[in-house]
């Protein structure tokens, strides 16, 4: 049995940190590199090892160098590859990071083998998603795939999760089958149309969610924190104060330690909180995998709240 099984893309990144963020045309110096594993899939699932979860990831790497690093490193994080498989055409994808001193992001990625997760490839994963609490998706791979994910999860009753993230409009249909969706702000307006910049916009935004079919919606609302919504409570996620260094990695950080706690059978109003102080920790550090925190500071951050 697992806790948490993850579908979604492995990467390579390259991270570059500056004292601002280039504008087009634009060169900046910047003043540390750093050469990781990540995309969500991937960066999602060590987080969910680390907070104490057995873990399964089905995603798809290239034969190359970056894909022996993926599987090393996965390995070393305790998390089950027999599922992440290797394309012979495509290579590993990969991600260029730029960080300001702020901590703000942007990135650029290219899919490679990402792309290459197909149906086919979920249905030969069946052993782990059937064997899982919750089925934990984003949108990194093609929609086919994150469909027979939630499928073949809905079929044995596990907990389905999707981190809709690169954003893109998703089917009513599919919104509908989810008993968690955890947009953040630019997510949560492609998929609703509605702007979100405070917890108000949040509020409607997953009211909105809601209203599509899925039973638990929980929304970030800018930098104040995250709204969660479902169809018999509301709770609002303030965020703590933690001083920030780079926010690469910090929605992962949530996603997965909501999703922990979920498939423990833990409440919202518990697993919200955690989920919180697992963001939070992770921009204290620079780098996607790099900051994604252990348990035990997490529930160190909470008791100090």
């Amino acid at each position: 049995m697992y806790d948490v099984v993850v579908v979604g893309k492995a990467n390579i990144d390259y991270l570059v940190r500056g004292p601002r963020l280039p504008g087009p045309g634009q060169s900046v110096n910047g003043d540390a590199f750093q050469e990781a594993m990540g995309g969500k899939g991937a960066n999602q699932a060590v987080a969910a090892a680390r907070l104490g979860a057995r873990v399964a990831l089905v995603a798809r790497v290239g034969r190359d160098s970056r894909g022996d690093v993926v599987l090393a490193r996965l390995h070393d994080e305790a998390v089950d590859t027999r599922f992440v498989t290797r394309d012979p055409d495509q290579p590993t994808g990969v991600a260029l990071c730029q960080v300001g001193a702020s901590g703000e992001k942007q990135i650029l990625s290219a899919a490679g083998a990402n792309a290459q997760l197909t149906a086919a490839l979920v249905r030969e994963a069946a052993p782990v998603l059937t064997s899982a609490r919750l089925v934990l998706c984003q949108l990194g791979v093609p929609l086919e795939a994150v469909e027979e994910a939630v499928r073949i999860a809905r079929s044995v009753r596990a907990l389905v999760m999707l981190d809709p993230g690169p954003p893109a409009p998703l089917p009513n249909g599919l919104i509908a089958q989810l008993d968690v969706i955890r947009p953040n702000a630019s997510e949560a307006q492609i998929l609703t149309g509605i702007r979100v910049r405070d917890r108000n916009g949040a509020r409607e935004a997953a009211r909105d969610l809601l209203r599509r079919g899925a039973k638990t919606a929980v929304v970030q609302a800018g930098d104040d924190g995250d709204m969660a919504l479902s169809r018999d409570r509301e709770l609002w996620l303030p965020r703590f104060e933690v001083k920030r260094v780079d926010a690469t990695g910090a929605g992962d950080a949530f996603a997965s330690a909501l999703a922990v706690c979920l498939a423990q059978g833990k409440p919202l109003e518990e697993a919200g909180p955690f989920a919180s102080a697992a963001a939070a920790l992770a921009t204290t550090h620079l780098g996607a995998q790099a900051s994604l925190p252990m348990r035990e500071a997490v529930l160190q951050l909470l008791a100090r709240r």
